[in-house]
């Protein structure tokens, strides 16, 4: 028999076997390895409608800003987290930033995990005055050490990027990169580099 017809014994994970663990352990790995595809159809979904007042997609957004973020000559796991940084949109958008944060962290850099979880309190700056929020409610991370790289990635890529005149790449463009990065073995310490803060 396939393993894929198999399935498992229990009913309630706490009767499972350890036979039961190994066979999902196995029949995980193919969903896995396709996380990746799920990505990039839900980008191409974030392609198809424009939200109420915006002049652009989300997805042009975040190819905007992915492209950006190589033109000024960022590595693999900045213009992928530039990319990625509202994927979150289509299903949180109350907390994208932290849903997109999510989605990521397991395969990037602590940093740039750091700065998509976070750019959505840093972007306030731009806007809140308008709705009397408080446009500096980010000042409560000054002392943390991605502080200063947060707040250049919205200045740089994020911010700037609702142009409906900027010629960004395509999505084709940096499906290879976001296709090398969801490859690496998750929570791998010497990508993650915990604690470590470069910069942009």
């Amino acid at each position: 028999m396939n393993r894929q017809d198999e399935t498992v014994s229990f009913t309630q994970m706490k009767d499972g076997t350890k036979a039961d663990y190994e066979l999902l352990h196995e029949l995980e790995k193919p969903y896995l390895a396709m996380t990746a595809d799920r990505v990039l159809d839900e980008l191409r979904r974030h392609g198809e409608v424009t939200l109420p007042g915006y002049r652009i997609t989300r997805l042009e957004h975040g190819l905007q800003s992915a492209t950006r973020a190589e033109a000024e000559g960022a590595d693999i796991d900045w213009i992928v987290g530039a990319l990625l940084h509202d994927i979150g949109d289509g299903l949180a958008p109350q907390n994208h930033d932290r849903f997109s944060a999510e989605v990521i962290r397991p395969f990037v850099r602590w940093e740039v995990a750091w700065t998509v979880e976070h750019h959505g309190i840093f972007q306030m700056l731009y806007y809140a005055h308008h709705y009397n929020w408080d446009p500096d409610a980010r000042d409560r991370f000054r002392d943390h050490p991605c502080f200063e790289t947060c707040a250049a990635f919205c200045e740089r890529w994020d911010q700037a990027s609702f142009d409906p005149e900027y010629d960004s790449w395509p999505l084709e463009h940096f499906e290879p990169m976001v296709r090398q990065v969801f490859a690496r073995k998750a929570y791998d310490p010497a990508i993650l580099r915990e604690g470590e803060a470069i910069g942009l």
